[in-house]
């Protein structure tokens, strides 16, 4: 018997764990091995950042990861990218460059971590700091041996500063010794960034949609890892009826569920009983969740709930007493910008299936 549990979510996935993918990770790794650049888009968790990083690593490639969720300013943004490169070539090397910026950072090594600490004069320059370090990671890759800079959450670039995405691509446009790997989650804003004529990186790079696993594989890989602890051979494709395929949450599920079986082989139902373990874990960060929704999106979450997933019909929305199908548009694209519902060809749903268990069940429980 397996000793420990083979499902893995919540950090970047490699083998044993990662789920098939082949055909796409050959993609991004011929556009990364090209003289191109890569624009990977899906909702959030759906694994683009194990799928680059497996790329990567195949390719055994130099590369540079920054998201910009966690970045706060241009200045930020130009730090985060010169500690990484620290990271990777050597002090002296990286010294030799740092000596010709137009603002000279001052570094320390921090004794505690072993990292280097970068500190700013006054008044100084961050878009000289943010070219000066892009144009440093060009000059220290080569025509056979580009650098790969990986950004995540690419759509919010506008967000860390106005125009800094105009800024962005007059420094990287010259650039012949990187590849860029933009990732980003919310496709509207994407797209927008990279297919809008007036933007300033329309055609930058090959757009890749990542899209979810298909069923029948991903039903496969559950079925060959619970079957040795679990005695429902239903279990797998009750898993994905209520993740509907979601990478994450589905492997989420099956961790549950394996731990389950593992400790009573013979217990009932373990697919509910996981999913019900899992909404009660939640309960508290759902509820926060909710309370800070409008009126008209928690009316929206209701209907998605539901499966309703045809939601701007006049019957769904009399249904629900939403007033007109603009006012539930409008809701249905904050809840996407805010990552809670994705839009699929089938239509709208929920990103977090426990979330809407979560409603549902809070709902009945009021009539019960």
């Amino acid at each position: 018997m397996t000793k420990s549990n083979p499902f893995k979510f919540g950090s970047v996935v490699d083998e044993p764990f990662f789920t098939d993918r082949n055909n796409e990770l050959q993609k991004v790794k011929n556009v990364l091995q090209s003289p191109n650049h890569l624009i990977l888009i899906s909702p959030r968790r759906y694994g683009k950042t194990s799928l680059i990083l497996k790329a990567v690593k195949a390719l055994h490639r130099s590369y540079l990861f920054i998201d910009l969720q966690l970045v706060t300013d241009t200045a930020d943004l130009a730090r985060q990218l010169l500690k990484h490169i620290y990271r990777l070539f050597p002090f002296e090397k990286v010294k030799q460059y740092i000596k010709h910026f137009r603002v000279i950072p001052s570094l320390n090594i921090n004794p505690l971590t072993n990292e280097i600490d970068i500190s700013l004069q006054p008044a100084f320059s961050a878009d000289f700091l943010l070219e000066d370090v892009l144009n440093t990671i060009e000059k220290l890759g080569t025509p056979d041996k580009r650098i790969i800079v990986i950004i995540d959450e690419f759509q919010d670039i506008n967000h860390i500063e106005k125009g800094l995405d105009k800024k962005f691509r007059a420094i990287v446009q010259y650039h012949k010794n990187v590849n860029y790997a933009f990732l980003g989650s919310i496709e509207s804003m994407m797209r927008e960034i990279f297919e809008k004529k007036k933007s300033p990186f329309y055609h930058f790079g090959q757009i890749m949609p990542l899209n979810k696993i298909p069923e029948d594989d991903l039903l496969l890989y559950l079925n060959e890892r619970l079957t040795e602890v679990c005695s429902d051979k239903e279990a797998g494709l009750q898993i994905l009826n209520i993740t509907k395929a979601h990478p994450y949450y589905t492997q989420q599920l099956a961790f549950t569920v394996w731990d389950i079986c593992r400790a009573d082989k013979k217990i009932s139902n373990p697919v509910k009983c996981a999913t019900d373990y899992l909404i009660q874990i939640h309960d508290i960060d759902y509820e926060r969740l909710w309370n800070n929704q409008t009126q008209t999106d928690k009316k929206v979450l209701i209907a998605l709930a539901n499966n309703e997933s045809n939601l701007l019909t006049g019957t769904v929305l009399n249904n629900y007493g939403i007033p007109a199908a603009s006012t539930a548009y409008s809701s249905l694209k904050k809840l996407m910008n805010k990552g809670l519902v994705l839009k699929s060809d089938t239509g709208y749903q929920l990103d977090d299936p426990f979330f809407a268990g979560w409603i549902t069940m809070k709902r009945n429980s009021i009539f019960q």
